[in-house]
């Protein structure tokens, strides 16, 4: 599977839903803190070129997925990719 992009905060449980998943699946993935990195949910609307309103916003390679639950159905939808 391409990289994961993960934009959120630690202190969201979403974020970490996410986060947790690419961990126990073993899926490459980089976080991105945007409390740490000093990011708005109109920075990362500008980089993935729509409207953020909730974190966390996912990205497998250069193909937007959206939230947390949204990122877990495409794992799920792509269970027999990520075993092989």
């Amino acid at each position: 599977m391409d990289q994961v992009t993960i934009y959120g905060r630690a202190s969201c449980g979403f974020c970490l839903r996410a986060r947790g998943l690419c961990e126990a699946k073993g899926l490459p993935f980089t976080w991105v803190d945007m409390m740490e990195e000093g990011l708005t949910k109109e920075d990362i609307a500008a980089k993935i070129g729509r409207p953020v309103y909730t974190v966390p916003q996912i990205l497998v390679g250069d193909r937007y997925i959206g939230g947390c639950d949204d990122f877990f159905a495409f794992v799920r939808e792509n269970e027999a990719v990520l075993a092989s």
